[in-house]
């Protein structure tokens, strides 16, 4: 997957206009885990909803494989698992009826529906809540069952927005070693994070966004050695901090 000279822009009224993404460029190789680094507010979620073409950019590209996201929505839509924050699961449903029924529409069949419903629940370790009603469970099961609905047609491509966002930390490291897996299983991941601590043991390189701007991107070494520093958090507040100020 590329990103190439990504920009959105949105209007705010009175003619006024707010750049959100700002000429970001990335690529993101099959078996990689690639990060996006940075506040709230910093662009993560509108450059991850350009590339899940749920937003159209203002201008740059956005490639997976020989597809554009301008030109071939369907094709990299099948192609795509997109997680993001905001998503709301019905309370009435179970996590099982909800596999169920995105499988259908990813147009899956009933054997691969199952089949894969058997891999995820296994690797989630879902299988004592599947059958609850999505109101009955806790925060980190509804994130696990958000994450299995996003991958049940097994996309080749995973672009997750902070998931682990208000997560504990057994379900949290429970996440993290789930997306490890499967950039090991040959899988291009990309996710966004506020979480320095995330970021240093999930990614293999990732990028520092500020008000919409790469500002550096890189492997951790690589990026800490630039920038003089003894951990990715210190780089981090090297950037969205002014100088000599420190609000930790």
């Amino acid at each position: 997957m590329r990103v190439e000279h990504l920009t959105k822009v949105y209007d705010s009224g009175s003619r006024s206009q707010v750049k959100a993404v700002d000429d970001v460029t990335f690529h993101c190789e099959p078996g990689e885990i690639f990060g996006l680094l940075g506040p709230n507010g910093a662009g993560k979620t509108t450059a991850l909803r350009c590339i899940s073409t749920l937003l159209k950019p203002t201008s740059g590209t956005v490639r997976v494989g020989e597809f554009n996201v301008l030109e071939h929505e369907k094709e990299i839509r099948a192609r795509i698992g997109f997680l993001t924050s905001e998503m709301k699961l019905d309370g009435f449903f179970t996590p099982d009826y909800l596999m169920g029924y995105f499988g259908r529409l990813n147009r899956m069949s009933r054997k691969e529906i199952e089949a894969r419903k058997e891999i995820l629940y296994d690797e989630l370790r879902m299988e004592e809540f599947i059958h609850r009603k999505i109101e009955k469970l806790s925060t980190g099961m509804k994130q696990k069952t958000a994450i299995a609905i996003s991958l049940v047609h097994d996309p080749e491509i995973i672009v997750f927005d902070e998931p682990t966002n208000g997560l504990d930390v057994i379900t949290s490291r429970a996440v993290t070693d789930f997306l490890g897996k499967q950039a090991r299983q040959g899988k291009t991941v990309v996710v966004s994070t506020h979480n320095m601590s995330v970021a240093e043991k999930l990614c293999d390189r990732f990028g520092i966004l500020v008000r919409g701007s790469i500002m550096d991107m890189g492997a951790l070494e690589e990026v800490l050695k630039r920038n003089s520093a003894d951990s990715l958090e210190d780089v981090f507040f090297g950037y969205i901090l002014p100088a000599g100020e420190d609000d930790r």
